[in-house]
């Protein structure tokens, strides 16, 4: 090396020297560089957790073997209702939180956080109530272990906050019990049954309706249990909900028990669909009403049969012949025996009338056997019956079932250990254009005066109708033909008298009082046809047509409350027809109990008259009420009080018209009223025309009046001003 510099070992020295500082450099330049990547990475990696932790819906608490909190989020301080600062550090005992069972029981902290004594055993669901107040959360708690860098482990605690879907269970859980109990405690019958229309779960309700237990209709096609006239019908509605028109339906239907019993029930069935909208299931109700079926039925049966013999009645009957007559090949092919009995009267008077009703009874089988199922049997009234035929020969089949009449009666009728021997009297009218003009009635004025002309010929025969009767006829029928016309054209009019409530003068009711619109003698009053009408059988179809007026003019003026009564005297009673078209018409006109009262005309009853009895006691029962009419003037007032259903009397206006001049008048007036009042029954005083008299009556104890005072009654045109008015 020469003086003036560095030899060469010298040189490569410091250039060593150079290279390791300068990695030495590098290597701590990169040292920095990875501790800062490494420090922004577990920066990134805390707050992502920290990101996680927060947004997190379950509680998240990390903890030491001994209970210490090293690390909780904020869904677990909420749960615990503190702030998760000062959860850190404490101890899981010393949480202000109590923790229970389902039953309420407490639950120790350490089984709450402690790992599960079986790995994968069922979640902890434990009760978590804030000793603050705050509500009570249901959570399911799961605890992990969890490694630490350099040995040892924390434990990791999850709470899952499951209070919403427990209490969804919950509610399923009452609705679905609430279900079956309202289910099994029905009164109806229920039942739950698959797409395929099988039963699947069947209430005990429904059970009883079929006499069996529950479990026999189980896994039944429902169908099969139909009465057979109604299964296609039943059918065809389930179809039509599975093909999607509509989600429910509604029948009125029969099935059959097993016993062979038919019911009639209501059906509805509402069909549940899966979210998807597929058929799921059907939930099907039936309410048992074979009691108010057959009753309706029965009533239908009433309205269009005699109750005592079972055979039509007149009104069915005209009703079917008028039918007949209508077309135009009706001429021969239609034919009407009019009969009547020989001497019935006599047997009535003489034995009573139970025999006579066990005669009447005996008759109607002997009409329908010689019938044979050829013709509609009726009974018209009394002893008076008729058989309608219709066919190609039907003049004939009239002569036979003639013939097998007056076979059939030979044998007399065994009643109350008697032999009563009974005879009829036959006519018969066959169908011609000349009868046919007036339908049905002039097909039963020839048969009647075909009867007639039996009768005068000795009785006991049978005679055909001619037109060598017409003048004989003529005379007879003819009022009667002309009434017939009133009644069917709708002549017969009514006009309506108020009834007064003699306390406070307002109006209550009225009284239906029948007129006759004659299109040539104008307005007549009752007393020019009554007797027509009683002569030629046309008591009751009069009287029917003044009912059903009345019932339609109740339904008109529903909102007043008010009644409106009918005259009935007892010839229109006792067969049961004209008690049926009240219930008929009462039923159809939605007339309201009490609003239609029957007066029954006190002079034309018989003692002991068990028919009309029944009757009155059927409309009394069906909320008619039934008034004696002119109380007072009778034979035996006070028997049919004690006898008869009536509920209430009217005074005879002969008493009212005496009074209060007339002290006869004046206490006869008081006493029937002392008399009815002890009865507890309705009071109302006719004829009454004087403020005096109205004031008299209502201070002997009558409570409602009627008469030229309060109005002589006006037909309906002019009625609403009785209606509205007091």
């Amino acid at each position: 090396m020469g003086p003036g510099g560095l030899d060469a070992l010298t040189l490569a020295a410091l250039a060593l020297a150079a290279v390791l500082a300068a990695a030495v450099a590098w290597l701590a330049t990169r040292r920095r560089r990875e501790v800062a990547a490494r420090a922004h990475e577990l920066a990134t990696t805390q707050r992502r957790l920290a990101a996680v932790l927060a947004s997190g819906r379950d509680g998240v608490v990390l903890h030491a073997p001994d209970g210490t909190v090293l690390l909780a989020n904020d869904a677990a301080a909420r749960a615990v209702d503190m702030p998760a600062a000062d959860l850190v550090g404490r101890r899981v005992g010393e949480l202000p939180v109590r923790w229970t069972t389902e039953q309420g029981q407490d639950v120790a902290p350490a089984a709450v956080f402690s790992p599960p004594p079986t790995p994968g055993g069922p979640p902890f669901v434990v009760g978590l109530a804030p000793r603050t107040g705050a509500s009570v959360r249901w959570v399911q708690v799961t605890t992990h272990p969890v490694a630490r860098v350099g040995g040892g482990h924390d434990l990791l605690t999850v709470l899952a906050d499951v209070t919403g879907p427990r209490e969804v269970r919950a509610a399923l859980a009452r609705s679905e019990l609430q279900f079956r109990l309202a289910m099994e405690n029905a009164p109806i019958g229920m039942a739950l049954a698959d797409p395929q229309w099988r039963l699947q779960e069947v209430n005990a309700a429904l059970a009883s309706l079929f006499a069996v237990q529950p479990s026999v209709l189980v896994g039944h096609d429902l169908s099969a249990l139909s009465h057979p006239d109604d299964r296609a019908t039943e059918r065809a509605s389930v179809q039509r909900l599975l093909a999607g028109e509509g989600d429910r339906f509604s029948l009125e239907k029969r099935y059959l028990r097993p016993d062979g019993q038919t019911v009639w029930v209501v059906l509805d069935v509402v069909l549940v669909r899966t979210d998807e909208g597929t058929p799921d299931h059907f939930v099907i109700q039936m309410r048992d009403i074979t009691e108010s079926r057959l009753q309706s039925e029965m009533l239908a049966h009433r309205a269009t049969h005699d109750p005592l013999t079972g055979l039509a009645n007149r009104a069915s009957m005209q009703e079917v012949l008028q039918r007949a007559c209508e077309p135009p090949d009706a001429p021969g092919r239609v034919a009407v025996l009019a009969i009547d009995l020989d001497e019935f009267k006599q047997i009535n008077d003489r034995y009573g009338h139970a025999a006579g009703d066990d005669v009447l009874v005996h008759v109607a089988g002997v009409l329908r056997a010689a019938t044979a199922g050829r013709g509609l049997v009726a009974r018209q009234g009394g002893d008076e019956f008729a058989i309608v035929v219709i066919g190609d020969d039907a003049a004939r089949v009239a002569f036979e079932i003639a013939a097998g009449i007056h076979k059939g009666l030979l044998n007399p009728v065994r009643t109350h250990r008697r032999q009563l021997p009974i005879r009829a009297s036959v006519g018969i009218a066959v169908a011609e254009p000349a009868i046919l003009t007036t339908g049905a009635m002039g097909m039963l004025a020839a048969a009647d005066a075909a009867l007639y002309r039996a009768k005068g010929a000795g009785r006991s025969r049978t005679e055909v109708y001619d037109r060598s009767m017409t003048m004989t006829a003529g005379a007879r029928h003819g009022a009667v033909a002309e009434l017939v016309h009133a009644i069917e054209a709708g002549e017969l009019v009514l006009h309506y008298q108020p009834t007064v409530d003699l306390a406070t003068g307002h109006v209550v009711g009225h009284e239906a009082l029948v007129r006759w619109q004659h299109p040539d003698r104008g307005l007549l009053l009752p007393g020019s046809f009554l007797p027509t009408a009683v002569e030629g059988g046309l008591a009751v179809a009069l009287g029917t047509n003044v009912v059903r007026q009345a019932a339609a003019f109740l339904q008109r003026t529903a909102g007043t409350g008010r009644w409106v009564s009918v005259n009935v005297s007892a010839d229109q009673l006792g067969d049961g027809e004209l008690a049926a078209q009240v219930l008929s018409a009462v039923g159809r006109h939605r007339v309201e109990p009490g609003r239609l009262v029957i007066e029954l005309t006190e002079a034309g009853l018989v003692d002991g008259e068990s028919r009309v009895r029944h009757e009155l006691a059927d409309l009394r029962a069906a909320g008619i009420p039934v008034l004696l009419d002119d109380f007072g003037t009778g034979i035996a007032p006070l028997s049919y009080l004690r006898d008869l259903p009536v509920d209430g009397v009217k005074l005879d206006m002969s008493f009212t018209a005496g009074i209060p001049e007339d002290p006869q008048a004046a206490r006869v007036s008081r006493a029937l009223g002392a008399l009815a009042r002890e009865l507890d029954m309705i009071t109302i005083a006719e004829g009454v025309e004087t403020v005096g008299q109205a004031q008299f009556l209502r201070a002997c104890g009558w409570e409602y009046g009627q008469g030229w005072l309060f109005g002589a009654g006006e037909s309906e045109t002019v009625q609403p001003a009785l209606v509205e008015g007091a």
